[in-house]
């Protein structure tokens, strides 16, 4: 709703990362454990990273006049096969997922 007023607005507001704060304070109230805590912040932030070549994609598809869903299917293909390249070479530098 705030996106149809405000795309700026919008865009910042789906931009925070609520669902990660939320499984955050779940996992220390479920466990106080904040090395795991900490091993899910580093996690997300590696994996944050292959999913932004798909709000590039995206937009790009949609200027070029593809239609919205085969925009955003083309775009989650390039997500996925970003997490497919990421994963192993993460991996390589000793970063676990």
């Amino acid at each position: 709703e705030v996106a149809k007023v405000s795309t700026g607005l919008g865009a910042l507001i789906k931009s925070l990362p609520l669902i990660s704060i939320l499984a955050m304070i779940w996992l220390y109230v479920d466990t106080h454990d904040t090395g795991r805590i900490a091993e899910l912040s580093v996690g997300t932030f590696w994996l944050v990273l292959p999913t932004l070549p798909m709000f590039v994609v995206l937009p790009a598809l949609l200027k070029a006049g593809v239609g919205f869903y085969g925009s955003l299917a083309l775009s989650i293909v390039v997500m996925v096969a970003c997490y497919a390249i990421a994963v192993p070479i993460l991996a390589r530098f000793g970063i676990t997922i």
